[in-house]
């Protein structure tokens, strides 16, 4: 491997903030702590989806990081391939354009969605499904605590006073998913992720991580 990237990557860091400098120290350990720790569930979840159904193991899909920057966000996947998307395009822009609320899943998910497996059902009610964006966060491309990652085509129908929620990295989980996520609108989520990106600190990630426990065990998963 070549010097020259990764003196460029040492002189990058170098010119981080401090305060960034331990959030990226932060999400490193602790994304390669968990990854470890919870290697028998990904192995076993890997296997549970692979006799689910037809198709890979993972889903990848793009999403908009850091930046504007796009990224290939991991995920087990949950539902069966060659899926139109359509629908849920539509109500996006309904719920972006305040013509409708909120569904049962939460602001950007169809309640009873057809295309879910019924293990993939389980993965998303216990947010195990979320677990392989562990290595997006190992990576780089995603935090611990951040924004909610969106798909280009919904960053496209946002409004422009939230764009800067994109100034930091993308999330496993943020103040939308422990602020009462399936009874906020859509642009409520956009109005938490702008507030995070305002006034982050390490104090408020620490914060976030700790109540965001309760809310997986109760089985609000994240998007």
């Amino acid at each position: 491997m070549s010097a020259v990237p990764q003196r460029e990557e040492m002189s990058t860091a170098l010119r981080m903030p401090s305060r960034q400098r331990g959030k990226r120290a932060f999400d490193l350990l602790a994304a390669c702590s968990a990854l470890v720790i919870l290697a028998p569930v990904l192995a076993v979840t890997a296997v549970l989806v692979r006799l689910s159904s037809r198709g890979p193991i993972l889903f990848r899909q793009e999403r908009v990081g850091l930046r504007g920057a796009p990224f290939t966000m991991l995920k087990f996947r949950t539902m069966r391939v060659n899926n139109d998307d359509g629908v849920l395009r539509e109500l996006n822009r309904r719920e972006l354009a305040g013509e409708q609320t909120a569904g049962a899943d939460g602001s950007f998910k169809l309640s009873n969605d057809p295309r879910i497996t019924r293990v993939g059902a389980w993965l998303r009610a216990l947010s195990i499904d979320e677990l392989p964006q562990l290595f997006n966060v190992a990576r780089g491309e995603m935090s611990i605590v951040g924004p909610r990652p969106a798909l280009s085509w919904e960053t496209e129908l946002f409004p422009s006073e939230y764009r800067r929620r994109t100034d930091t990295r993308p999330g496993l989980t943020g103040l939308w998913q422990v602020s009462g996520r399936s009874r906020l609108s859509a642009l409520e989520l956009l109005r938490l992720d702008v507030e995070y990106v305002d006034n982050w600190s390490l104090r408020l990630d620490a914060r976030i991580a700790i109540r965001s426990l309760p809310v997986l065990i109760r089985g609000d998963g994240a998007r």
